[in-house]
């Protein structure tokens, strides 16, 4: 039968499951990169690894909105976008204080939804840079459903704040970019690609920006599969790599384990 108990390492203490019939002491002088996903943590902190009541509320009541008006705008293809699917891991994620689905999501849009807002940024001021935000300009889509999609300049902080809260997952790279390729592949194979001519304009295009930054008009100066191949590698190399990296840096790898 396994028991917690607290060990020390390096004049840190940490909660460890370990069978009950064999010996702990041997581990006081280990490294604590034995234990890759736990960190110091003093008796009585695990109340402070919650995501509060509120917000799970909050943020599940504001998901209960924008599904059902997405899905009958834009149809089911959009919740395929990147920015969708981590919407839904994050609800997970606050609902079972999960880590790893928050730190999948962090490390899988807080680049690009940086240059998401800049876009729109850009937009905003009357300038016009990648045509990645017209669709928030489009004076024939209703004005709430534009600011439903808002969502992208606050889902980077929330999740920033849970990772803060609940700990970095280390795998988070490695199982983004594993469903990143999968929806990319899906994207480039199954659903329209930019400037493509649909029956209802909201219906998306180019999902993923699979086909070029602008859904207007495929991009031209690559053969499709290639620029295929070099945006998942550019998202790769200098969107998830780089995140993983600071947000190991200032957090632990770890994912929260509750005492026997």
């Amino acid at each position: 039968m396994a028991e917690t108990r607290i060990v020390k390492i390096n004049k840190g203490a940490v909660f460890i499951n370990w069978p009950a019939d064999q010996p702990s002491a041997n581990f006081a002088t280990m490294k604590p990169n034995v234990f890759p996903e736990t960190v110091p943590l003093a008796p009585g902190d695990w109340s402070k690894l919650r995501v509060p009541v509120w917000l799970k509320w909050a943020y599940t009541a504001f998901m209960l909105v924008l599904v059902p008006v997405y899905w009958a705008n834009y149809g089911p293809s959009n919740f395929l976008y990147f920015c969708d699917v981590a919407l839904f891991l994050t609800l997970f994620a606050v609902w079972t204080d999960n880590a790893l689905l928050a730190s999948m999501s962090a490390v899988g849009i807080l680049v690009p939804q940086f240059f998401w807002c800049v876009d729109f940024g850009g937009e905003l001021l009357g300038g016009h840079m990648t045509g990645m935000t017209s669709y928030m300009f489009d004076a024939q889509r209703p004005l709430f459903l534009r600011g439903l999609s808002l969502f992208h300049g606050w889902l980077p902080f929330l999740l920033c704040y849970l990772v803060f809260r609940l700990g970095y997952d280390r795998r988070a790279l490695k199982l983004w970019t594993g469903l990143a390729c999968g929806l990319s592949l899906v994207a480039f194979f199954l659903l329209p690609p930019g400037g493509a001519t649909l029956a209802d304009p909201k219906l998306p295009r180019n999902v993923n920006y699979v086909f070029g930054l602008n859904n207007a008009h495929p991009q031209t100066w690559l053969p499709p599969g290639l620029y295929l191949a070099v945006w998942i590698l550019a998202l790769f190399a200098l969107a998830y790599v780089p995140t993983h990296l600071v947000l190991s840096k200032l957090t632990a790898a770890r994912i929260p384990r509750q005492p026997a």
